[in-house]
């Protein structure tokens, strides 16, 4: 397999500061909240997550392999091959990093978390275009033994992480060839990657050149080391699916001018539908915010409420619920690694 790679740009898409958030490592950009105009996030400020630079790699020699003891036989498959010999679907689907908001988790808790460091940007909505991943598997022959499966990335940092059986086999686990009616861009994986519907973004891998079918659970860094939620007496738990969570689509802090206006955001909730959103200004109830949909497992949905601001500071505070009545709390229980983020976020606004 043959890759090249600038290293003076370890990311390939242009991060315009009008349109996304610097994370500061050079390969991690949030896309702003105030800076989303439809449902789905346009890919030039759809998030950047990185654990190495953007690999470039070439259809013309990439393959991708189905392997292992879980399977029959190995199978190996061409860039043209997928498109040429499966039927592709689209879904609409919500992509979260399990560390958005890690920032403000820290301010929460007094304390700075090792990371990066991202405000509300990680996460993000596409229309993926791709081959239901079982479609990929069946030709291997899956034996009665197979458990888990785990694409495997092409880049330097070899990201992998396994996934049950189940979910692999899933309607909406795809194998990604485009994005919002595009081919899939260097930095999101091409030129092909994982769509892991509801789950952290950690688990959606990109740049796949190798899926492992295993008769035996799977330990590698991202389930065990990293991407788990683990504390002081308690064991790493695998991170899967992100909990109920909303944004404000305003600057933070964010100015306003006085007079009648419309707030928007978005709330999510990884595998489960979000039902209801609340919101809160200053010291004030909690009134009902409209939802504009659309209302499904695995994307975000778009809520409003009209404010009539008076001049002077304010605090907007808004609560996201479930279909299993899963609020956003006030505050978030501490873990190591930063990871989940959900408490409710008292957004700074200033009327003048």
């Amino acid at each position: 397999m043959h890759t090249t790679r600038d290293i003076r740009t370890p990311v390939v898409k242009p991060a315009i500061a009008a349109l996304m958030e610097d994370a500061g490592t050079g390969l991690d950009y949030g896309t702003r909240p105030d800076r989303l105009p439809g449902l789905l996030t346009p890919l030039d400020r759809f998030f950047v997550r990185n654990h190495a630079p953007t690999p470039r790699l070439d259809a013309r020699t990439w393959t991708l392999c189905v392997e292992g003891a879980g399977v029959r036989r190995a199978v190996r498959y061409t860039y043209d091959d997928l498109w040429r010999r499966f039927p592709l679907v689209s879904v609409v689907r919500t992509m979260e990093c399990a560390g958005n908001r890690r920032a403000l988790f820290g301010v929460e808790h007094g304390r700075r978390f090792g990371g990066v460091q991202w405000g509300r940007g990680a996460i993000a909505t596409a229309e993926w275009t791709g081959i239901p991943l079982r479609d990929l598997l069946e030709p291997a022959g899956l034996t009665d033994a197979a458990v888990e499966v785990m694409p495997e990335g092409l880049d330097e940092a070899r990201g992998r992480r396994p996934m049950p059986l189940a979910k692999a086999l899933a309607p909406d686990t795809l194998l990604a060839l485009a994005m919002n009616g595009e081919i899939l861009p260097p930095d999101h994986g091409f030129p092909a990657r994982v769509l892991v519907s509801g789950w952290l973004g950690a688990a959606s891998i990109k740049w796949v050149g190798r899926i492992e079918v295993s008769d035996r659970p799977l330990s590698v860094p991202w389930n065990t080391e990293d991407y788990v939620i683990v504390g002081p007496g308690r064991p790493a738990v695998p991170i899967t699916s992100t909990p109920v969570a909303s944004l404000v689509e305003l600057p933070w802090p964010a100015r306003l001018h006085p007079g009648p206006q419309t707030i928007r955001g978005r709330a999510y909730a990884g595998e489960d539908r979000v039902t209801a959103v609340d919101y809160r200004i200053d010291d004030g109830p909690w009134l009902p915010a409209a939802l504009d949909g659309p209302g499904l497992a695995g994307v975000w949905t778009r809520w409003r409420f009209p404010w009539d601001p008076a001049p002077g500071a304010h605090i907007v505070r808004v609560r996201a619920t479930d279909e299993h009545g899963r609020s956003q709390p006030d505050t978030t229980p501490w873990n190591d690694l930063g990871y989940c983020h959900t408490s409710v976020l008292p957004h700074p606004v200033v009327v003048t």
